[in-house]
């Protein structure tokens, strides 16, 4: 029954650390609206020749799973910390290309950091994938 419930563990902890990779590919080809939509007023824009840079910034410390707190103030961090910058080029209209930038390492993947800017927009991508296959 253990072997389970921390196969479970894992499995969900994969699943976190695989939604920034699963946006990189999914976003692209979303309308600018939308994306904008599902993530927020971006921090900072840049105009282009063929588009449009778009930037979302985590620059407050993401810590990882694992940290473990004892008496008289005594911590044991085993995790990583990191920040995200989430970049959109549009193109078009559409999200052309996603990227992201800094030290976005934790345990739960290179880019776990990145997580919280792009899940409302992996969830209402989800929502939509699930409409049009029904």
């Amino acid at each position: 029954m253990m072997r389970i419930k921390a196969l479970a563990c894992l499995l969900a902890l994969s699943a976190c650390a695989n939604v920034p990779l699963q946006a990189k590919r999914d976003l692209v080809g979303m309308d600018r609206s939308d994306l904008i939509a599902c993530a927020g007023v971006p921090d900072n824009t840049a105009t282009l020749q063929d588009g449009e840079v778009l930037q979302w910034r985590q620059d407050q410390q993401v810590q990882g799973p694992f940290t473990i707190k004892g008496p008289m103030s005594l911590e044991l961090d085993l995790s990583g910390h990191g920040t995200c910058h989430f970049v959109a080029r549009i193109r078009d209209g559409r999200v052309a290309q996603v990227e992201y930038t800094g030290p976005s390492g934790t345990l739960l993947g290179p880019y776990s950091a990145c997580r919280p800017l792009v899940l409302a927009c992996d969830k209402k991508n989800r929502r939509d994938l699930y409409k049009n296959n029904n």
